[in-house]
C-alpha cells in the first residue's frame, strides 16, 4: 500500500488544535471548566514552549553554540510530548455514551493482544489510576512487535517504547480533573472510559498499522 508523505514542518509554526466540541459537551464527566482551561492554558503553553524551543534550537544550531542543548533538549521532548499526547486525548473523547464500542477490527486485535476487552480494560485502568505523579495511561501500536500495548507514562516524555504510535490516551495530570474529582483519580479514570470514541481509535489504529501519515 502507498503511503501519505508529509512534509517537515518549519521551527516554531505549531498551532493549538481546536476542540472538537464545545467545553460542555463532556458534562457530566469532565465539567467545562475544566476543559476550558485545561485546552486553553494548559495545552497552549506546551504549543507555545514547544514553539520556543524549536526555534532556540535552531538558533544554536546556526551559532554553532550548544551551551544549553540539554535543557532545550529537554523542552522539546516535554514540550512536544504534551503537545502530542493532548492532540489525541480531544479526539478519542465525544460525549458520555456516544462513543458506542470497539469495532469488530480493534476488538480482535484487544482480544488477542490482552485475552478479553474486560482484561484490556482492567489492566489499561490499573495503570493509568496508579501513575505516580502525573502522567498518562497509553494505548499504542508497536510496528516492531506487530501488537497493542498498554504504556504507563509518568512524566510523558518518559516511559515509552520507541516506535509505538498512540491511538488512546487518558490523561491523569491533576489538571485535566481536579476541579471535579480532587484526589479521586480511580473515580476519573472510571468516568472516562463513558467518552471513549471508540470510531476515532479505530482510525488512528488503521493509520499506524498502514503506515499512514499523518497520525495526529
Amino acid at each position: 500500500m502507498e503511503t501519505e508523505t508529509c512534509s517537515p514542518l518549519q521551527p516554531g509554526v505549531h498551532t493549538l488544535p481546536p476542540l472538537p466540541y464545545s467545553y460542555n459537551a463532556l458534562e457530566p464527566v469532565i465539567d467545562a471548566k475544566t476543559l476550558e482551561i485545561h485546552h486553553d492554558k494548559h495545552h497552549k503553553k506546551y504549543v507555545d514552549d514547544l514553539n520556543k524551543a524549536e526555534i532556540s534550537l535552531a538558533e544554536a544550531r546556526n551559532r554553532g553554540d550548544y551551551t544549553y542543548i540539554k535543557y532545550l533538549e529537554n523542552e522539546l521532548a516535554f514540550n512536544g510530548s504534551g503537545h502530542i499526547l493532548h492532540s489525541i486525548y480531544w479526539t478519542i473523547m465525544t460525549s458520555p455514551g456516544t462513543g458506542g464500542s470497539p469495532s469488530s477490527k480493534v476488538m480482535s486485535w484487544i482480544n488477542t493482544c490482552f485475552g478479553s476487552f474486560d482484561k484490556f480494560k482492567a489492566q489499561f485502568s490499573a495503570a493509568t489510576q496508579t501513575v505516580e505523579a502525573s502522567g498518562w495511561g497509553i494505548l499504542g501500536y508497536n510496528p516492531a512487535f506487530c501488537r497493542l500495548e498498554i504504556l504507563q507514562c509518568e512524566k510523558h516524555q518518559n516511559l515509552t517504547q520507541w516506535g509505538v504510535i498512540p491511538i488512546l490516551v487518558c490523561d491523569v495530570w491533576e489538571h485535566a480533573y481536579y476541579l471535579k474529582y480532587q484526589n479521586l483519580r480511580n473515580n476519573y479514570v472510571d468516568a472516562w472510559w463513558s467518552l471513549v470514541n471508540w470510531n476515532e481509535v479505530e482510525q488512528r489504529f488503521v493509520k499506524a498499522y498502514n503506515g499512514e501519515l499523518p497520525i495526529l
